[in-house]
């Protein structure tokens, strides 16, 4: 990890085509602005981290609503169906 102090105003320089710039530094938080091309995704990791745990919380779910399905429906683990 590189560590660097930077004032407003000043940017870093990835690669040949990200640019970002220090735009604000106020008390305990810092605003920063991003250019980078259309291709690259850009991600907050709060964000992308509440996306992640939603989605698994959403597939555990979804696998549970299969297990009360095949249950109420009488198949089997292996899919096979139990007589009635």
């Amino acid at each position: 990890m590189l560590v660097l102090t930077r004032k407003a105003g000043e940017r870093i320089v990835i690669g040949d085509d990200i640019v970002v710039t220090i735009l604000d530094a106020r008390g305990d938080g810092v605003r920063i602005g991003i250019d980078a091309p259309k291709g690259v995704k850009i991600q907050r990791e709060e964000v992308l981290r509440a996306v992640t745990e939603a989605n698994v919380a959403a597939a555990r779910a979804d696998d549970a609503d299969e297990d009360r399905i095949k249950s109420a429906l009488g198949i089997t683990s292996d899919g096979s169906s139990q007589p009635a």
